[in-house]
């Protein structure tokens, strides 16, 4: 199979062409957000361009370290915009999201380049960063839900929590309920993915491969691999990011501290 058409100058052209489609629907309806949304193409054109550039540049080294050390900074990037978008405060929780990112990302990346994709070089560029690169980004959307949704919510219904505790309740016990809704808030838009993928949609990875001239068979296996892969570490992303948060978020007394939650701008 032949790869994909290269895409030219007109190509992009015509790309930015279609951008009017939702700035004339913004600018009807009066929305505001013209100016946010041409500000993100811009950076995100910028952004790929250089980490475009910068990639073709690791691919060619492809050193463990300088690999290692990239995910590294992806996984740091993805902790502190987890808990940016979560509404916490970075103080309490920079350490313990980044632990459970490196711990649940890495080990997920590894095991499939070993035991799944069986490289003889686990630390390859193109598999540790694009596979890596989609892993963390699920694990990162799930946690913006779960991780965030996990402390609204026990704000919000503090006295059920405080009443579970006064049944003589452990503290895990009573936050369980909290847990459990949290954890179905961050995962059920990946379980809905899954049980429509193939027939709704055809999910990038599946697609990048076709067009990069493999057959459709075998980009069906990496999907199915890489789905797999990505509900693995957001499971366990999220579970380490609420268990290691948990310990420095409540005083000894079990009490939600005041301060873990940014306080919103009037």
């Amino acid at each position: 199979m032949n790869g994909a058409h290269e895409l030219t100058i007109l190509s992009m052209i015509m790309t930015a062409v279609l951008l009017l489609v939702p700035i004339l629907v913004f600018f009807y309806l009066k929305m505001g957000i013209i100016k946010n949304l041409l500000i993100s193409t811009v950076r995100m054109t910028i952004q790929l361009l250089l980490i475009g550039f910068f990639l073709e540049f690791l691919f060619k080294l492809n050193h463990w370290a300088v690999n290692l050390a990239w995910f590294m900074v992806m996984i740091t990037v993805a902790m502190f915009a987890t808990i940016k978008n979560s509404q916490l405060q970075v103080k309490h929780f920079a350490r313990p999201v980044l632990i459970s990112f490196v711990l649940s990302n890495l080990f997920i990346v590894i095991y499939f380049n070993f035991f799944i994709v069986r490289l003889n070089y686990i630390f390859d560029a193109k598999y540790l960063i694009a596979i890596g690169g989609m892993v963390l980004g699920n694990s990162l959307r799930a946690n913006v839900v779960g991780l965030g949704d996990f402390y609204k919510m026990v704000k919000r219904d503090e006295q059920l929590y405080y009443y579970r505790l006064s049944l003589g309740a452990g503290r895990f016990e009573a936050l369980m309920p909290f847990i459990q809704r949290s954890f179905k808030a961050a995962i059920n838009p990946t379980l809905a993915n899954m049980s429509t993928m193939g027939i709704v949609s055809l999910p990038g990875m599946m697609t990048g491969q076709i067009l990069g001239g493999s057959v459709p068979l075998e980009a069906i296996k990496y999907q199915l691999a890489i789905m797999v892969a990505i509900i693995a570490a957001t499971v366990i992303s999220i579970g380490l990011s609420i268990l290691l948060t948990v310990g420095s978020s409540f005083d000894k007394y079990g009490r939600m501290k005041t301060d873990i939650l940014v306080k919103k701008q009037n």
